[in-house]
């Protein structure tokens, strides 16, 4: 089957995709969040002319194909855009089976356990122990992650001992019973992440994420041979070179590929199966509730290595005000803690027609 028409909808914040196949089946997926204006612009420009009346039935070769002639623009808009071609065939190839994507991934429909994922730092730890508790009993998380560090601070806190204030604050107030992680969004040294990953092991912090400048591979290693509780990384990570690099070296416990950030589903399979053969657990990170999480949510349904649990956002319209009216129905129900991934076909999701009709419309198709 070939691709006829590529459709983007956008704002600078998200962009989503529907693509058409010669027979008129569609698809829908959606391009990284963050200046996805420009992202969409990069789809039809570079991407567009390469797989428009092009065969999609293999979308590692198809995505492979773009990346080699646009071999002088590597990195992350490229990879970005492509996510948004990938997840829309995904959807197609869904919605034409009857299938979840999960299943065609070789998984099923069912639940998840989530883990509640602050993105906030300018909070104090009082306030983000009173966050959680609510979110707890309200939502039945029984797993949370709050941020440490100033990100990108070079060993300079949000304030001055926030980091050794919030730690113990939220252990003692959410119990021994819940599992905790932490961000440090490459805001430590690997000296001061090691000093700060001591902290961490005497309140039974199971997760530190991104504790060295992201880039820096041998600083986080060093991190995580010197600690016994896992250190993870890669969100921000788009190209497959790395990723091999990052696994053969075990730079990290457990690898954290963003779908988006990474191309798409296809692409983050490679990912998984290397992760898979080293023995690495995959814990992707999905860091808000446009489509990302939902896709997420396909993968960990499906791939041999999952991790414990699925990133999930609690940031609302004061943080996140772009996610507001998205869907004609949300596809992000929490109960008991744990989401789900539905039986409907593709994504089982519909975008709600006044958020299309106020975002940023380009197409290219088939002259």
């Amino acid at each position: 089957m070939k691709i006829k028409r590529i459709e983007t909808f956008s704002t600078q914040y998200v962009g989503f995709v529907r693509i058409t196949a010669e027979d008129g089946t569609q698809g829908l997926g959606q391009v990284s969040t963050y200046h996805s204006d420009i992202t969409s612009t990069v789809l039809h420009r570079q991407v567009a002319p390469y797989v428009l009346g092009v065969d999609f039935d293999d979308i590692d070769a198809l995505t492979d194909r773009v990346i080699e002639r646009e071999h002088k623009f590597p990195g992350s808009y490229m990879k970005r855009a492509l996510g948004g071609l990938d997840t829309a065939i995904w959807d197609l190839r869904g919605k034409v089976a009857g299938l979840p994507v999960a299943s065609l991934l070789g998984g099923t429909p069912g639940k998840l356990r989530a883990y509640a994922s602050s993105m906030k730092r300018d909070i104090t730890p009082a306030a983000e122990a009173e966050r959680f508790k609510r979110l707890r009993d309200q939502f039945g998380f029984d797993a949370f992650k709050f941020r440490i560090a100033a990100e990108y601070g070079h060993d300079v806190d949000e304030w001055p001992g926030r980091t050794e204030e919030i730690v113990p604050t939220i252990r003692k107030a959410l119990g021994d019973k819940v599992s905790l992680l932490v961000d440090a969004n490459s805001g430590f040294s690997p000296k001061r992440a090691i000093e700060v990953g001591s902290l961490l092991k005497d309140n039974g912090i199971e997760h530190f994420e991104e504790p060295c400048l992201y880039w820096e591979l041998e600083q986080t290693k060093e991190v995580t041979d010197a600690l016994d509780i896992a250190v993870t990384g890669g969100e921000q990570d788009c190209e497959i070179p790395t990723w091999r690099h990052m696994i053969e070296m075990r730079a990290v416990d457990v690898v954290q590929p963003d779908i988006l950030y990474l191309g798409g589903i296809s692409r983050t399979l490679r990912v998984c199966a290397m992760a898979r053969a080293a023995g690495l657990p995959v814990t992707p990170h999905s860091a808000n509730l446009g489509l990302v999480t939902l896709f997420t949510m396909h993968l960990l349904r499906a791939i041999e290595g999952a991790g414990k649990y699925l990133e999930f956002s609690i940031e609302g319209p004061d943080y996140y005000p772009w996610q507001e009216g998205l869907f004609v129905k949300s596809p992000y129900t929490v109960e008991d803690g744990m989401v789900t991934v539905s039986n409907e076909p593709g994504w089982g999701v519909e975008i709600d027609p006044e958020w299309l009709a106020r975002s940023s419309y380009h197409v290219s198709e088939v002259a």
